[in-house]
């Protein structure tokens, strides 16, 4: 469990990392504000993802916990580093709308994917644990 929890923790730092550098070395004409109460929450969620998933022996889970931590804490340290909000570099733009993001938000979309698969995978590779009583 250790193990796995030092895995997720070094994940979760490295991406948000890269996130940060992005952001600080990227061009960026939009970026959006977080409310308190987001703010507080992105802490709770990154807390209980290093306290509960490296509970489950799977180290994909551990990965996939450490990648979408690495994006919250991307998103967590940008909205208290930068006074206009959170900043988003990436821009998708349409012929009437467009779509402004970060890498903080793929890499919380791409670990999330990650876990949830992991997870899966994990409880039916073991279906027979999941009956036994607690």
């Amino acid at each position: 469990m250790k193990l796995r929890r030092t895995l997720l923790v070094c994940i979760a730092v490295s991406f948000a990392a890269i996130d940060l550098v992005h952001k600080s070395f990227a061009p960026t004409e939009f970026h959006h504000a977080r409310t308190s109460f987001v703010v507080l929450m992105m802490g709770v969620v990154i807390a209980a993802l290093v306290i509960l998933v490296p509970r489950v022996p799977s180290n994909a889970a551990a990965v996939g916990a450490g990648v979408a931590c690495g994006g919250a804490l991307g998103n967590l340290v940008s909205v208290l580093a930068w006074s206009q909000g959170v900043p988003d570099p990436l821009v998708i733009a349409g012929t009437t709308y467009g779509l402004a993001f970060n890498l903080a938000d793929l890499f919380a979309i791409a670990g999330d994917a990650l876990l949830l698969s992991a997870i899966v995978l994990h409880g039916i590779r073991h279906r027979a644990r999941l009956r036994e009583s607690v």
